[in-house]
């Protein structure tokens, strides 16, 4: 009790930021190497990282990676251990997901809540056994998911379950490095580093091992860019040595934020505090899949009532996905229009699709709005431009399931 109330203290005054920003960052293992490798650093969710190299634009980078592999430093996650009996018991008082019935070395996406159902935050939860979770969420909602954490489990405690033992360990990005290697090399250039079969690992899955002469490496099959690839934990003191090892077979590049960006969009996959926020709940930004059958029937997380009850009625309004084959990219911000004039909504993200050569965005509209093939107006800095309602994601995904 006494660390939580000091770290509540400690932090009380810290407010969330928008993912970029100005001002100097926290530092992870691989900014030097970053920088001796030609990064262009920017301050995102408070950590300094590469926008992109010296050696290849964004869209060079973007292309690369949806043909071979590109290392991306994630090592802003913030990794998070729970451990102890009753921890999936306790976990599932935050979240959405269906812990219990998760196989073992299995990994979900899930949504922290508030109690209007809105979304604090979207994380991967991997269920090590029944008495060990391993935690992945964003560097930007760091201090919040901390306390979501730590006061859930003081509640948890309180009013569930007294004589449960669970032990919460963050980690910082000077302890733990995350990488991600994407792309549809990744799996033939990592095997030749790794003893672990990662034939064996399908997508969501994780498994434990060495990776060169690194040990305790964690290697989970995920990724934020449609393609297959990995997620890999590794100690932070060896992360260098393995970038540098993976960086060794030509396949494979460095990228930094900019190409992870269009990658993420192109996958239709949300970026939190731009698509989806504490505003939005997981209905309304087409994540209903997110509330697990058992856990729609249990309603017991934040908000539940809500959420259930929007997923028997619908809501009002629903993210869409839009494309446009004229004019700038619709970028945050930017209104969405019915062909009449009306304003309908607005974009969330957008850029142009190195993949596609169109510009393509997500956004919200009234759900009576929303159909696939509705021809929309884009207003962007006083002009009008044509685009139209899109179904996502707008690149099919290539993501290593079992029935390959």
């Amino acid at each position: 009790m006494n660390s939580l109330k000091c770290f509540l203290t400690k932090y009380s005054h810290i407010k969330t930021k928008r993912p970029f920003s100005t001002d100097i960052g926290e530092l992870t293992s691989l900014y030097n190497f970053h920088l001796n490798n030609g990064g262009k650093i920017v301050n995102f969710g408070g950590y300094n990282l590469p926008v992109q190299y010296s050696d290849q634009s964004i869209v060079n980078s973007h292309l690369f990676t949806r043909k071979n592999a590109s290392i991306f430093d994630v090592s802003h996650m913030l990794q998070t251990e729970i451990k102890g009996k009753y921890s999936v018991n306790f976990f599932e008082t935050l979240c959405t997901a269906d812990i219990r019935n998760l196989e073992a070395n299995s990994s979900v996406l899930t949504v922290f809540t508030n109690e209007k159902g809105g979304i604090l935050d979207d994380l991967i939860v991997t269920k090590i056994n029944d008495e060990f979770l391993y935690v992945v969420s964003n560097a930007a909602m760091k201090i919040q998911d901390q306390h979501i954490m730590l006061q859930g489990l003081v509640s948890y405690q309180k009013r569930i379950n007294p004589s449960s033992n669970i032990q919460i360990k963050f980690f910082d990005p000077l302890q733990k490095a995350l990488i991600a290697l994407q792309g549809p090399k990744a799996s033939s250039v990592l095997q030749k580093y790794t003893d672990v079969d990662l034939k064996k690992i399908y997508f969501m899955k994780t498994s434990t091992g060495n990776i060169g002469y690194v040990r305790d490496c964690r290697i989970t099959r995920c990724g934020y860019t449609g393609e297959d690839g990995f997620e890999i934990s590794i100690p932070a003191e060896k992360s260098e040595n393995v970038v540098k090892l993976l960086l060794e077979n030509p396949a494979v590049k460095l990228a930094g934020l900019g190409a992870r960006d269009s990658l993420r969009l192109e996958a239709g996959l949300c970026l939190y505090g731009s698509d989806i926020n504490a505003n939005i709940t997981p209905i309304e930004g087409g994540l209903t899949w997110l509330v697990a059958k058992r856990r729609r029937e249990s309603k017991n997380f934040p908000g539940a009532d809500i959420i259930v009850q929007q997923i028997k009625d619908g809501s009002k309004i629903k993210r869409i996905g839009v494309t446009s084959k004229a004019g700038p990219p619709p970028r945050h911000g930017a209104t969405i229009l019915s062909e009449n004039g009306t304003t309908l909504g607005e974009i969330t993200s957008g850029c142009p699709s190195p993949s596609l050569g169109i510009n393509i965005a997500m956004g919200y509209v009234p759900t009576e709005s929303s159909k696939i093939g509705t021809k929309v107006g884009l207003k962007i800095r006083g002009k009008i431009y044509e685009g139209v309602i899109t179904k996502m994601p707008f690149i099919k995904s290539n993501y290593y399931n079992k029935a390959k």
